[in-house]
């Protein structure tokens, strides 16, 4: 946009080339202040096109409109109390910042409107300017979206066919931890579940909006330990219409080599390892899966059961450490250490940790996407978190809200595994079990070489 940056920013979603086509904004400016605009519509054409319908004087008359027609107010109304609750998701004060642009109602912006329709807000305007404006791109044939619902966190990523591969639209991440309580109480906590559920909706809504073809969601340990799911299943049809898929943890892996290994130019076999909430899975294979592991050890799960203090005590890391072990130590029974001459590890705590060994100032997944995290470069990270306070690990840069509280326990099962499989090191993958079921949407699962 030819502008300087005034407040760190995620890309929300992107244009059929590639270029931001919405980014979020952080609430907070570089100097502390209010910044009103959470998403921020950013594709010059996009920008170009809504503007059009701006200067033709329809601010002023959506603004009327809402003031005339009761329900079309009410609905807007909701619109700016929805954006407000997600805007403290970032920042908890933020929800008494207003709505959209900053505003307790009305109408100031379409492009902002438009943005948050995109992103999957239920806004009236932004629905109301996509009808006149779009289509702005190509479109784009077989676009897709998965849903990884896991332990500790739920994503999202939109996707176009690309030779065989993908080509990524929208990906997003959000803490709701909807494996609180589960390993004790065998059951999904109601606040969990609908945390988790709100989330999803925003994800449901913006593959709608971005105009993908076909919605998969699937579920991974802690929905797999639940026994009361008839509650999550109904909620997860009535936002997506689709079936969700509960996934085993052989299936968990095999689906995160696929998305890990596509594309990467290194050593064969791999050994791919994804550090979950929940559990852990491994798969060593070359084109495919050969041999996969699941083991019920992950980030929440051990933090759970050994509740450290603040910061952990030696005794409290070495706790979770031996929990670690003694559950990585059954699966070299089945992957065997030593016959991989590449690993490689996805998901949150590997990500997460490689950004801290960069010392990068924000977040950036194209900085730490296929890099290599070495043992000695984990082992420092792991010393330095251990030595903070929860609240002294979230206000770390890269630290996403709500990891601050369980990265000690995956950094030991990061350890451990670099360890027990004889890793110097490993690559970090920005792609994982997300990339697989978006992958097998697109080409089927008889292509990706399982059994």
């Amino acid at each position: 946009m030819g502008r300087s940056l005034l407040t760190s920013f995620s890309v929300v979603a992107r244009c059929p080339d590639g270029h931001p086509l919405v980014i979020r904004n952080h609430p907070l400016d570089r100097n502390g202040k209010p910044f009103p605009t959470l998403f921020w519509l950013t594709c010059p054409q996009a920008v170009k096109a809504v503007s059009r319908l701006e200067a033709d004087g329809w601010i002023k008359r959506l603004a009327d409109r809402a003031e005339s027609e009761a329900i079309f107010g009410d609905r807007l109304r909701r619109a700016h109390r929805q954006h407000a609750e997600e805007r403290a998701r970032y920042v908890p004060d933020a929800g008494e910042w207003g709505g959209v642009t900053g505003t307790a109602g009305g109408v100031k912006c379409l492009h902002a409107h438009y943005a948050n329709h995109l992103a999957g807000g239920e806004d009236p305007i932004g629905a109301w300017v996509a009808e006149r404006v779009e289509p702005i791109h190509r479109t784009v044939e077989g676009r897709v979206a998965a849903v990884d619902m896991g332990t500790n966190s739920i994503r999202l990523l939109v996707a176009d066919p690309g030779d065989g591969d993908l080509r990524e639209v929208a990906r997003d991440m959000v803490i709701t931890r909807i494996g609180e309580g589960v390993d004790v109480e065998g059951k999904l906590a109601p606040a969990a579940l609908e945390r988790t559920m709100d989330v999803l909706g925003w994800y449901a809504r913006r593959a709608r909006a971005l105009r993908a073809d076909r919605i998969r969601v699937a579920a991974t340990s802690a929905v797999r330990d639940a026994v009361d799911r008839k509650t999550l299943f109904d909620r997860v049809r009535e936002l997506t219409g689709v079936e969700p898929e509960v996934l085993s943890g052989e299936r968990e892996a095999a689906l995160s080599f696929l998305g890990a290994t596509a594309g990467l130019e290194a050593s064969r076999p791999f050994l791919v390892f994804d550090i979950g909430g929940g559990s852990t899975e491994l798969a060593l294979g070359s084109d495919a899966p050969e041999a996969t592991a699941s083991v019920d050890v992950g980030s929440v799960r051990i933090t759970e059961r050994v509740r450290p203090a603040d910061p952990p005590t030696v005794e409290d890391v070495e706790a979770m450490r031996q929990i670690a072990g003694a559950a990585l130590a059954e699966a070299e029974y089945v992957v065997a250490p030593g016959a991989a001459a590449t690993l490689v590890g996805v998901a949150g705590t590997v990500t997460t940790v490689q950004a801290l060994a960069l010392g990068l100032e924000r977040y950036d997944p194209e900085e730490i996407h296929r890099t290599v995290l070495s043992r000695a470069e984990a082992g420092r990270v792991t010393e330095m978190l251990a030595g903070l306070t929860s609240a002294e690990r979230r206000a770390l840069p890269v630290m996403a809200p709500g990891r601050e509280d369980v990265i000690v326990a995956g950094c030991l099962i990061l350890l451990e595994i670099l360890d027990r499989w004889r890793g110097l090191g490993c690559i970090v993958s920005e792609r994982d079990i997300l990339d697989g079921l978006a992958l097998e949407l697109l080409t089927g699962p008889a292509s990706a070489g399982y059994p």
